[in-house]
């Protein structure tokens, strides 16, 4: 759009585009308070709590990131609904409703933390009638801040995200979790997977895993990375950078290639449908227990 001289002019912003800006402007700014938590409790020794097993970490940081970044929303917004990871653990119901509903993991990649890997993120995604409407992820180690609005674009501290648009297998970074429900997996068909995708002729570059799915998923959107999936995740790990990955020109849908559900705890995402559909076919599914 330009003017009679011939000036790039912006076009106005429509009454829908700017619906959730307040939202959006909450949001970040609790995610970079969140992140100020983080790291200043990232080099001091940590008491490390275990979960669902010896493997699934939890620290006070998590438990005490969580509380104060759902206190801050309910303060702004009394009326939504919250899904948060320690509040799960302690016995809340997970129980997503068309009710605005923000979804929250206060450390993704408590086992980085736990280590000192600095792959550490704040995720924070809201969704209304069930559909993203916002997805924050703050790494607040390398103070990146990924963020995405519905049908308005995917961005890290400013500059828009852009997928890489890889369409062939054979020529794709992928990159994968090896979560804690790996342990639990006796036929061992997490490993058959990457055996199989990495088969000659046509087998991927190579994989890549960062310990936090939101920032694998951030990196496929940066277009760093091609594809990731990964098996046993919940909500909460991914609802947030699945907008991200989307408005960064990819697709996000069931490892099976249907639509994405996000309580099935399975995840594809790739930087073409056309790579998914190449992806998909060569993995083992696993059905999991639903959030």
């Amino acid at each position: 759009m330009a003017d009679a001289d011939g000036n790039q002019v912006k076009k106005p912003r429509s009454e829908d585009e700017c619906k959730y800006d307040d939202h959006f402007e909450v949001v970040v700014r609790i995610a970079r308070e969140a992140g100020e938590v983080i790291r200043e409790a990232y080099k001091l020794e940590k008491r490390v709590l275990t979960k669902s097993s010896a493997a699934d970490l939890v620290t006070e940081t998590d438990q005490r990131v969580e509380k104060m970044i759902i206190s801050k929303l309910k303060e702004k917004f009394p009326t939504h609904s919250f899904i948060g990871e320690e509040s799960v653990a302690a016995g809340e119901h997970c129980n997503l409703t068309d009710n605005p509903t923000w979804i929250i993991d206060p450390i993704d990649g408590t086992t980085n933390f736990v280590h000192r890997f600095p792959y550490v993120a704040v995720c924070i995604a809201l969704l209304v009638n069930k559909i993203t409407e916002i997805g924050v992820v703050y790494n607040a180690i390398h103070d990146q801040m990924f963020t995405a609005r519905r049908e308005q674009g995917a961005f890290c501290n400013g500059e828009k995200l852009q997928v890489s648009g890889q369409e062939e297998m054979n020529q794709a970074l992928l990159l994968v979790g090896f979560g804690i429900h790996k342990r639990r997996d006796p036929s061992a068909q997490w490993k058959n997977n990457i055996t199989s995708l990495l088969s000659n002729p046509d087998g991927v570059h190579g994989f890549r895993s960062l310990g936090s799915a939101a920032l694998n998923m951030c990196e496929v959107a940066r277009g760093c990375a091609d594809a990731y999936y990964e098996f046993g995740i919940h909500c909460w790990d991914y609802a947030a950078s699945d907008i991200i990955v989307r408005e960064a020109g990819g697709v996000v849908v069931d490892t099976e290639g249907g639509a994405l559900d996000l309580m099935s705890r399975r995840v594809l995402a790739a930087s073409s449908k056309q790579l998914a559909e190449q992806i998909s076919p060569r993995i083992k599914h696993l059905v999991l227990e639903r959030d």
